[in-house]
């Protein structure tokens, strides 16, 4: 289907850019990638009179990792986080989920900024955004000000943004040495949205429990949300109780790891699937890498799908 009609500018500055989209009172957006926004106006589900493209603001794009954690420029491409070798141990988290994003040319093409706009409740990034307990940057018309991913999202393709605000940059904090984490995502076919996924990583006290334990669920509800209830469950029992279950084909860190994912996960994924959320990313048909601190699973062949966006 053709595009509905609309005028075109190419800023070369961010304030620029934010003086055309509060110059057409709610009815201009920004482009980034385009990778969504286009395939909604072929659709008719949205009709902006302006798109402002924001290609050309350098400002916006670079992953900076320090201290305080991974921060990616809201016109980082999927594609960057991929080639970025420092993510490896930075934030293997994020690189893994990103790996299941859509297909290589729109990954390409893809941002990070855009997909966190965007707000599809199937989507990787705002569903690592919000797991992560990610702080989002945006600048408007009435300044720079900082949104946590929590509040950001509020519902299906809902945010907190306002017409005349660009997202800058997303934070992700600072990710530890020896950090147990876990990602799956279940979908009909490669590259399709998730039905479920589910993202898990905590951290271990000196008495071996879980701490910091954080859960995320999406793809099976109108945002991407926490699941304190299982965060904490995580952090109540001690990894040698609960870790009984081990033997040649693998190694849980739950008595039954299914019973720790929110029912809506259940309804489209089998156990095998779920259990991988789980834990350090290592379920009972798996096998675990001892030597390994990252946590990373061993996948066997035809045990589960191969999924993606």
């Amino acid at each position: 289907m053709k595009l509905p009609p609309f005028d075109y500018a190419c800023p070369t500055t961010l304030p620029e850019a934010i003086e055309l989209l509060a110059s057409h009172d709610g009815d201009a957006k920004a482009l980034a990638g385009g990778q969504s926004l286009v395939p909604m106006l072929a659709f008719r589900l949205a009709q902006p009179s302006l798109l402002v493209d924001l290609r050309k603001l350098a400002d916006l794009r670079g992953i900076r990792i320090s201290d305080a954690g991974v921060t990616l420029g809201a016109m980082v491409r999927w594609r960057d986080i991929e080639d970025d070798e420092r993510l490896e141990t930075a934030h293997p988290l994020l690189k893994a989920a990103i790996s299941h994003v859509a297909h290589y040319q729109i990954r390409n093409r893809g941002t990070v900024g855009g997909s966190i706009a965007h707000a599809d409740p199937a989507a990787e990034m705002p569903g690592i955004a919000v797991t992560c307990d990610a702080e989002i940057s945006v600048v408007g018309k009435s300044g720079a000000h900082v949104i946590q991913a929590a509040d950001f999202f509020q519902g299906a393709l809902t945010t907190a943004l306002t017409s005349d605000e660009i997202i800058v940059s997303i934070r992700l904090p600072a990710w530890p040495a020896g950090r147990r984490w876990g990602f799956q995502e279940f979908s009909r076919r490669r590259g399709d949205f998730a039905m479920a996924a589910a993202a898990v990583f905590y951290d271990q006290d000196e008495r071996g429990r879980a701490r910091n334990a954080h859960v995320g669920v999406f793809g099976v509800g109108e945002c991407t949300r926490q699941s304190i209830s299982h965060g904490q469950q995580m952090r109540t029992q001690p990894l040698e109780f609960v870790g009984a279950q081990r033997g040649g084909h693998g190694f849980s860190l739950v008595r039954d790891p299914y019973s720790l994912i929110p029912l809506p996960v259940r309804r489209f994924a089998n156990s095998s699937i779920v259990a991988t959320h789980i834990g350090d990313g290592t379920v009972l048909s798996q096998k675990l890498d001892a030597g390994t601190q990252q946590g990373r699973w061993h996948e066997q062949r035809g045990t589960r799908p191969r999924t993606g966006r």
